[in-house]
């Protein structure tokens, strides 16, 4: 996890769940923050947790967003 011009947040985890991760980031994030992730469904919750959510698809080459270039650009989402 990191937060723009923040700090780096790693941590191992023994598997890649909801159950797992959602302890993490209510710990580590603050609730209402905007998080970006890929579209692995581990982070389908988020908005349900309290957090805005919006994804980057892998598949079409994308790797980071920010949002106002890339609508200027006509980017569109997978």
């Amino acid at each position: 996890m990191l937060q723009r011009g923040g700090q780096v947040v790693i941590r191992m985890l023994e598997n890649v769940k909801q159950v797992t991760i959602g302890p993490l980031i209510t710990r580590t994030i603050a609730n209402g923050t905007l998080i970006y992730t890929d579209e692995y469904d581990i982070y389908s919750r988020l908005e349900e947790w309290g957090y805005g959510h919006k994804t980057v698809c892998h598949a079409a080459g994308e790797y980071a967003r920010d949002d106002e270039s890339q609508r200027a650009a006509g980017h569109s989402a997978c």
